[in-house]
């Protein structure tokens, strides 16, 4: 390019910007936004074809500048030949085309970026692949995206994959983005509360002259087994702990003489129990409180197990497993019936299954896959080497194994897939046997150990590794659960322990006189048992009561969010008029000032 053009292309470029500028004084001046944008727009257009066209000269390598744009005429040309190029030009007169073009771009201020019309629907389809932080950002450029970043529809989403209000339809609420303020603020609450101690307990109420022999819980309803054959369940979330029994069909003649509580299970509608004498009861916690169905076995029931979706129940007897569901009448029958070859010591029925149910069982060294439909199949068998804890989840069984013999390889967990019935995982190396695994309640790619060389361990699926270990409990630990961020752990020793194992610390503990045998916890509440080793014979004319008291067994609930505290039991067998609570709202630190947290 000659010295001449350079000069033409220098004056035709500074007069378009000055007529730009021009045009935005104006505009800021009077003009009405709407009229305003549309010179501008057209301003910046024509600064963009006059740059389109001397990048393509430029690539192109064109001797001469751009051709004028049509429009232009021959007395504004001549007007603007009279106008002297500014000092930056004169100061820099070899500086290269393109980076003088890519300054000056990088000097506007104004783009007309948000002036492009998108059809509404268009706009929330990419506005939902932002996070909360992103859309409250989006919320403050302008008024149109304001409007669009609080659309209902995005706000009603984020609670959904955030896991706040999951059950709930978008037409429940008129606000959704303030429904999930309150749920991040109540979830910061429990949090703290979790962390400090704080919050409502409350021990429920015993049976006399009886000693605890099981106990489970699902979503805040337990059920507790006795030495006496009573059976009762309680409601957690109403805070009335006046309990009802649960009837059975007994046949004895003498009342007050039924064989002891072996196991009992529970879901949202289903209570089951087993008897010393080989009893089964299943009642339905809708209905009332006799049972549905009665089912005997010849022998004494080892392992018991109730599906915790559906009305499913797998129970081991002898060398026997069998597995009962209602048909489509609602009549209880045996869908599957199976042969082992040692005595069942572990029974777990699988989430998720579909159609016809799948349980796992360990007797001995041997591990056994049942499926309704099909024969029992060994998933694992390795001589010398029992399974010590079982645990399940909808794709993966987590067991783990005692090393004996002469060959010692470490007591170890085995994972397995349930799809492809193979060892995905061999986890740990302890001295001491697992007594406790939880797989199907933790994190994705995480699993909780409890052992009897007092060590909470933490493993990490994908790598094979121990992520954590922790020196828990005195004389081993008997349960752990956790969740994404605490692990709560119960020793032998009765000591129930609440860890932050981001942080690999210890948060609080409390101590009772016996075995921790279940523990069960959510967001907001933790249910904990302390079980006897003895069961004590029963003795109607116990004259030390205290003594008595000290030997039964305690159940302890917990509850951080005792202003959510719902008074009307959803399940009809609970539903008793009480005008009075036995739990009451204070720091649980000071209901036990013995402890050292």
């Amino acid at each position: 390019m000659d010295d001449h053009g350079l000069e033409e292309f220098r004056r035709r470029w500074q007069e378009e910007l000055a007529q730009a500028q021009a045009q935005r004084r104006r505009r800021r001046r009077g003009a009405g936004e709407r009229r305003a944008r549309r010179p501008e727009a057209g301003a910046f257009g024509e600064q963009a074809s006059g740059y389109l066209a001397l990048a393509q000269g430029l690539l192109e390598g064109a001797g001469r500048p751009p051709a004028p744009r049509p429009g232009r005429t021959d007395r504004r040309d001549a007007t603007s030949r009279s106008r002297s190029p500014p000092d930056r030009d004169a100061a820099e007169p070899d500086e290269p085309l393109v980076d003088q073009l890519i300054r000056d771009l990088n000097e506007m201020e104004e783009v007309p970026f948000f002036d492009v019309q998108l059809p509404y629907e268009l706009a929330i389809n990419i506005f939902q692949y932002l996070n909360r932080r992103e859309l409250g950002r989006c919320a403050q450029v302008s008024k149109t995206w304001k409007m669009i970043a609080e659309d209902e529809v995005l706000w009603y989403r984020l609670c959904q994959q955030e896991g706040h209000l999951s059950k709930n339809r978008i037409s429940d609420y008129t606000c959704w983005k303030l429904i999930l303020q309150e749920c991040l603020a109540k979830e910061h609450m429990l949090r703290t509360n979790w962390k400090n101690r704080k919050g409502a307990v409350s021990q429920l109420e015993h049976v006399p002259d009886a000693v605890l022999c099981d106990v489970r819980s699902h979503d805040g309803v337990v059920i507790a087994g006795y030495t006496s054959g009573d059976v009762r369940v309680w409601d957690t979330r109403t805070w009335d702990y006046v309990a009802p029994f649960l009837e059975s069909e007994s046949e004895e003649e003498e009342p007050g003489m039924q064989p002891y509580v072996s196991f009992v299970r529970i879901n949202s509608s289903l209570a089951v129990a087993a008897y010393e004498d080989g009893v089964l009861n299943i009642w339905d916690l809708r209905t009332g409180k006799f049972p549905i169905h009665r089912f005997e076995h010849d022998a004494r029931i080892q392992a018991l197990a109730l599906s915790r979706e559906k009305a499913t129940v797998a129970t081991a007897s002898a060398f026997d497993v069998v597995m009962l569901y209602p048909n489509e009448e609602g009549y209880w029958h045996v869908a599957a019936e199976f042969e082992v070859q040692k005595l069942v010591d572990y029974l777990e029925i699988v989430p998720d299954t579909g159609r016809y149910p799948v349980a796992i069982a360990t007797a001995g060294d041997l591990v056994y896959l049942l499926k309704a439909e099909d024969s029992a199949r060994t998933l694992h068998y390795v001589y010398g080497q029992p399974a010590t804890c079982l645990d399940v989840s909808a794709t993966q069984v987590a067991f783990g194994v005692k090393s004996l013999g002469w060959v010692y390889e470490g007591n170890k967990i085995l994972v397995y897939s349930l799809e492809a019935e193979r060892c995905l995982s061999k986890l740990g190396n302890a001295l001491g046997d697992f007594t406790c695994v939880n797989l199907r309640d933790s994190p994705p790619n995480l699993m909780v150990s409890g052992n009897m060389d007092r060590r909470v361990r933490l493993h990490d699926l994908r790598s094979d590794k121990i992520a954590l270990s922790l020196s828990a409990h005195q004389l081993g630990v008997s349960a752990v659960q956790m969740d994404d961020w605490k692990i709560v752990s119960g020793g032998e020793e009765g000591l129930v322990s609440v860890w932050d194992y981001r942080m690999s610390q210890k948060l609080w503990e409390v101590h009772s006189r016996h075995p921790v045998r279940h523990i069960s916890f959510n967001s907001h509440s933790l249910i904990t048992a302390n079980v006897p080793y003895e069961k004590v014979v029963r003795n109607s004319d116990l004259d030390n009561f205290a003594c008595h008291r000290r030997h039964r067994g305690l159940i302890h609930a917990y509850e951080f969010a005792v202003d959510q505290l719902a008074f009307q039991s959803s399940l009809s067998v609970c539903r008793f008029p009480c005008d009075t609570m036995a739990g009451y709202s204070y720091d649980l630190a000071l209901s036990f000032p013995y402890d050292s947290v």
